[in-house]
């Protein structure tokens, strides 16, 4: 004899609901993430983390705000990449540094705070210019709306938000029928 498990329809929409309401507290969350990221920096640029670049004059063409990352890219059995303190940085004494973040070559550090970091280069790469200050501020501004070429606001960022919202809808409408 054959056992027939019978199901009600009733379970059925609150299973389909809960499964809905999980999904778009998931794309909520990450949502949140991406927009709380910050800006990733490219320390020195296309050259990176090598002493042919004037890290003076790179910083002062960037902004850098509380959770912008840092990348640090670099050739790991040359340089490394290490955080001290202004009085180290200023006399490239890489003796009592505050962190060593060299882990493989491409390295990323986040500035957690709003105050000046200091990096540098040890095994004598500091005297050559292999160091650079980073000035963080506290909050990124807003920006200002871009104004399209039909004159209506836009913003790349707001266009793709959008995309995820209509791909995410489409997906969990889809998945519930």
């Amino acid at each position: 004899m054959r056992s027939v498990l019978k199901v009600k329809p009733m379970e059925v929409m609150c299973s389909k609901i809960r499964g809905l309401i999980t999904k778009m507290m998931m794309i909520s969350m990450m949502m949140g993430c991406v927009s709380g990221t910050g800006t990733l920096h490219r320390v020195g640029g296309k050259l990176g983390w090598t002493p042919s670049v004037n890290f003076t004059e790179w910083s002062s063409h960037e902004s850098f705000y509380v959770n912008d990352w840092l990348i640090f890219n670099f050739d790991k059995n040359m340089y490394n990449v290490l955080e001290v303190n202004k009085t180290s940085y200023e006399s490239c004494n890489d003796q009592g540094f505050i962190k060593n973040i060299t882990k493989g070559g491409r390295d990323v550090f986040q500035l957690t705070e709003p105050r000046p970091y200091y990096f540098l280069s040890g095994r004598g790469f500091c005297w050559g210019g292999l160091k650079a200050a980073i000035f963080v501020q506290e909050t990124t501004p807003t920006p200002a709306p871009v104004q399209a070429r039909n004159g209506s606001p836009s913003s790349t960022g707001s266009r793709i938000m959008a995309l995820v919202m209509v791909t995410a809808s489409i997906s969990l409408t889809w998945s519930v029928l």
